[in-house]
């Protein structure tokens, strides 16, 4: 079951507004992703001898700028004798969602689910472009405008207009972590792990008409190396979800700062 929670106070629409007042302010190198051409969503494991080569194909996409890039660690393989650290349930939850949306009966790793409507092996970089490539050529890109810019002590999201219903999503990760691996299939390596995602919450409903949201910006001050993403996602039903129509993320500076 996946388990968003609703942000309520975070809504602006409707005339509910959450400011941050008096939380700190987020640091200076903050800086935001706009209009980018995909959403990746890679889901991976520590303990998965096949992850590594996809973990660095995720960071290049992370360089490149050009998508939103996310990757959610898995526990079903750590009983292969090491418990994933950046592991959660709902991450696995979200992923076999994924599998009823997609008709499969299975999941596996690396799997890069692409705009929430294909997947690839998460290693295939090449693969991973084109298909994104072919996607928005075929009208499954991100075509409804999202921004998230901080301003002081908030984050504001400001969702354009479109066709359709959707929910408003937002994705808390780390922007890198170390891990020294030190059993399993991957045991005795150090790999670095990048936006590995931590948390994700519903914070609204879009119905196709512009929206605005206010967010706590003190959500991304985690020592310098928080972030998130800003998904628009419709929904196939309660606990599946679908399509991806826009996106949008705020990163912090690096984690060596």
């Amino acid at each position: 079951m996946l388990r968003h929670s609703i942000v309520r106070r975070a809504l602006v629409a409707c005339g509910l507004v959450a400011c941050g007042s008096g939380l700190a302010a987020l640091p200076a190198t903050a800086r935001d992703l706009a209009a980018p051409t995909g959403v990746v969503e890679l889901f991976t494991s520590q303990g998965c001898s096949s992850c590594p080569p996809a973990d660095a194909a995720l960071k290049r996409l992370i360089d490149d700028g050009k998508v939103v890039a996310l990757a959610y660690h898995v526990d079903y393989w750590n009983y292969l004798g090491w418990a994933d650290t950046l592991a959660s349930k709902d991450n696995t939850a979200r992923q076999y969602a994924y599998a009823r949306m997609l008709g499969r009966n299975g999941v596996y790793t690396p799997q890069a689910v692409l705009n929430g409507r294909s997947h690839v092996n998460g290693a295939d970089l090449a693969g991973i472009n084109s298909r994104l490539l072919a996607m928005a050529d075929g009208g499954e890109g991100l075509d409804v405008p999202v921004e998230a810019r901080v301003g002081g002590d908030e984050i504001d999201i400001k969702v354009g207009a479109g066709k359709g219903k959707a929910n408003v999503i937002v994705v808390y990760f780390d922007r890198e972590q170390m891990v020294d691996v030190k059993q399993g299939e991957n045991g005795g390596r150090k790999i670095a792990y990048w936006h590995a995602v931590r948390d994700v919450q519903t914070i609204g409903m879009w119905d196709g008409k512009p929206a605005s949201f206010v967010l706590p910006a003190s959500i991304l001050d985690q020592g310098k190396n928080g972030g998130c993403a800003v998904l628009l996602q419709t929904m196939k039903d309660a606990e599946t979800p679908g399509a991806i129509l826009g996106a949008a993320a705020v990163v912090t500076g690096t984690a060596a700062d």
